[in-house]
């Protein structure tokens, strides 16, 4: 995961994008078990609320929401959710679909990392994902 964020710095210096590749799976898993964590090193409560994550049916979704179709492959969704849970893009930077409060305070702590509370993206820095 250290090594995909940080190769994601070169490659964003570099204006290029890479392809997805079916590896990205073990970074979304690492963004998605890291859910407590994040709050953890934000100390913050962890809360009782199940946050879901999916990427199937074409959908980008975080959080309980309705299906909402996006037209993205597998690969590419879980490069946009990883890219954000490792704290590359702000997530309203990103097309991820966020439902419920406690998805959309997740998602905007979200730390796939170990170490001291990241400050993560601001909004606005890169968009289009």
């Amino acid at each position: 995961m250290e090594t995909w964020a940080h190769g994601q710095d070169i490659v964003d210096a570099l204006g290029i994008v890479r392809k997805p590749t079916d590896r990205l799976r073990h970074i979304a898993h690492m963004g998605v078990s890291t859910f407590a964590w994040s709050y953890a090193v934000h100390q913050m409560e962890v809360p009782d609320t199940p946050v879901r994550v999916k990427s199937r049916d074409r959908q980008a979704i975080c959080g309980p929401g309705g299906p909402k179709k996006q037209g993205l492959g597998l690969k590419d969704r879980r490069r946009i959710f990883s890219l954000a849970a490792v704290q590359r893009r702000h997530f309203s930077d990103t097309i991820l679909i966020i439902s419920g409060d406690t998805a959309r305070q997740w998602i905007s702590i979200a730390q796939a990392y170990a170490g001291p509370a990241g400050s993560g993206r601001k909004p606005g820095l890169r968009s289009g994902e």
